[in-house]
């Protein structure tokens, strides 16, 4: 059978690179490659378990916008999940491919998990070719030390130099502003090299991220929300090519959308949490309440949820029903997400415009995922398939280059951002998408991910059997749920025979004759994951 009718896309012209696709692997035999996490803030998040950040620091960080990073503090990541979530996610559209939709992170998330701004100028400049004593130097003005050589490699360096720094400095109410603001530098360089943007080093950080931290004050006018978010797109971009095997990028933001979303995947939430109030300063002043990120930074409990590996994960995501995805998961109206209210840009939400990160560029498609916006979703336009040339372009080996003129085109429809604000019908009685889209989405979709098919490929047995009994089940899910559905809106409005169906039923279930599928069931067993 070919596997590309049973596991799709059917219609190559949207998923036009699903044969460099790691999940193509999995169907030869690699079930359980996990991804390495990448992350460069461990020595930073220990230093200050042991030592109190100064409020005066705190201060400075809510004036630069990274505050909200801080107080969500340091998550341990569960990288069976990651994976799972890398092998839906489509670097030609930048979305994940679920059952239920197309789904992905976008600049609502970024804010309201971590309460970073999204508007404003993009990160971007010239790419600085100095030498290491003219980067010691530029430490020293900037962040009040002058590093050894050996912790520089290249134009990055150690975090562990920078923690070593600022455990030797002692911020008091008399410490000298300039000080202060170095230190706070130095901890947003660390946040921002370690936590929000962490590279394949695992323990480096570039010092051209400091050149945008100079003016403190300057510092907040940046975009830091679309740049961390091109950042993790990238990342995840490359992380689906076959062969790869880390990933970084600012995955904490990626688990906690996901749990916040996926029900069979988010664990319960212990008792014990971090203070979530606000802070008050020596000048008496009060710093915001910590963001909705925040809220999972407590110990969680997998009672009646899932934490296992990656092989069952991707079994619930090819299972997963229009029930278990949270599509609007943010209370906008609780103490947590009102606490940033103010600086919120909804509009740019759902801006269709380029992310700007230096080197990078990728786009940001909030019209394939309208439903996440409470809107009903229409079959998008075409993909430009130029934007795809952009994962080519890094700054290895780039040293000198000015990015304001190697993506002037890009930066040029960034300016343009509340121009391309997408706005459509909201979600009304039962229709949460337009009529064709289920058609249009199971054609170019890709089906199935789960390993568990590629037994039965493998053993070279009866494979549309072992189909058949995965699309009844999932069909029989359907027809009961929208039965139920259909009951309670006949009996609240008069009904509407004429929706189309919420849910996305695979036509090739439409091919499973009725009693052809009852044999099948009796041969299928019980339990266990197929």
């Amino acid at each position: 059978m070919n596997r590309r009718a049973v596991y799709g896309p059917r219609d190559g012209t949207v998923l036009s690179q699903q044969t460099q696709h790691r999940s193509d692997d999995i169907l030869d035999g690699d079930l359980d490659d996990v991804l390495k996490a990448r992350r460069a803030d461990g020595a930073f998040w220990s230093h200050f378990q042991q030592h109190n950040l100064p409020v005066r620091v705190q201060q400075i960080l809510n004036e630069i916008g990274f505050y909200g990073v801080y107080r969500c503090g340091r998550l341990v990541y569960d990288c069976h999940l990651i994976t799972a979530l890398v092998e839906r996610w489509r670097s030609e559209t930048h979305t994940f491919h679920f059952r239920v939709g197309e789904a992905t992170i976008t600049l609502q998330d970024v804010q309201i998990i971590w309460a970073l701004p999204i508007d404003g100028e993009p990160v971007t400049g010239l790419d600085l070719d100095r030498t290491t004593i003219e980067w010691q130097d530029y430490c020293l003005t900037y962040l009040g030390f002058r590093p050894d050589a050996t912790a520089f490699k290249g134009s990055r360096l150690q975090t562990h130099a920078i923690i070593s720094h600022i455990a030797q400095v002692e911020i008091t109410y008399d410490t000298p502003h300039e000080i202060v603001v170095q230190y706070a530098r130095a901890v947003a360089l660390l946040l921002l090299g370690g936590v929000m943007c962490p590279d394949s080093s695992g323990n480096l950080i570039p010092l051209l991220y400091l050149t945008k931290l100079e003016d403190i004050v300057e510092a907040r006018n940046y975009s830091w929300g679309s740049a961390v978010l091109a950042f993790l797109y990238r990342e995840l971009c490359n992380a689906t090519n076959k062969g790869k095997a880390a990933i970084g990028g600012a995955l904490q933001l990626l688990q906690i959308w996901a749990w916040s979303r996926i029900i069979p995947l988010c664990p319960g939430l212990g008792a014990e949490r971090v203070y979530m109030g606000q802070v008050q300063t020596d000048n008496n002043r009060l710093l915001p309440a910590a963001p909705y990120g925040a809220t999972w930074n407590c110990e969680h409990t997998f009672t009646r949820t899932v934490r296992t590996t990656v092989r069952v994960i991707r079994d619930i995501l090819d299972e997963m029903q229009s029930d278990q995805f949270i599509w609007q998961p943010y209370d906008l109206d609780s103490d947590v997400i009102m606490a940033y209210a103010a600086d919120f840009n909804p509009q740019l939400w759902r801006s269709s415009c380029p992310l700007i990160f230096y080197a990078i560029v990728e786009m940001h498609h909030p019209e394939r995922v309208l439903r996440q916006f409470g809107m009903r979703q229409n079959i998008p336009e075409a993909i430009d398939t130029r934007d795809m040339s952009l994962h080519q372009i890094s700054r290895k080996n780039r040293t000198g280059t000015d990015w304001n003129l190697q993506h002037i085109q890009y930066i040029s429809r960034w300016q343009r951002r509340y121009d391309t604000v997408v706005q459509r019908p909201p979600i009304s009685n039962r229709r949460d998408t337009e009529r064709g889209y289920w058609e249009w989405y199971n054609n170019i979709t890709r089906h199935f991910v789960s390993s568990s098919t590629n037994s039965v490929w493998k053993a070279d047995t009866n494979l549309e059997m072992h189909l058949c009994c995965k699309l009844c089940a999932y069909r029989d899910n359907v027809e009961s749920s929208s039965a139920a559905s259909s009951s309670r809106l006949h009996s609240n409005s008069g009904g509407d025979n004429n929706d189309e169906q919420n849910e996305p039923i695979d036509d090739m279930g439409e091919q499973i004759r009725r009693p052809r599928r009852q044999r099948h069931r009796r041969n299928c067993g019980t339990g266990g994951h197929f």
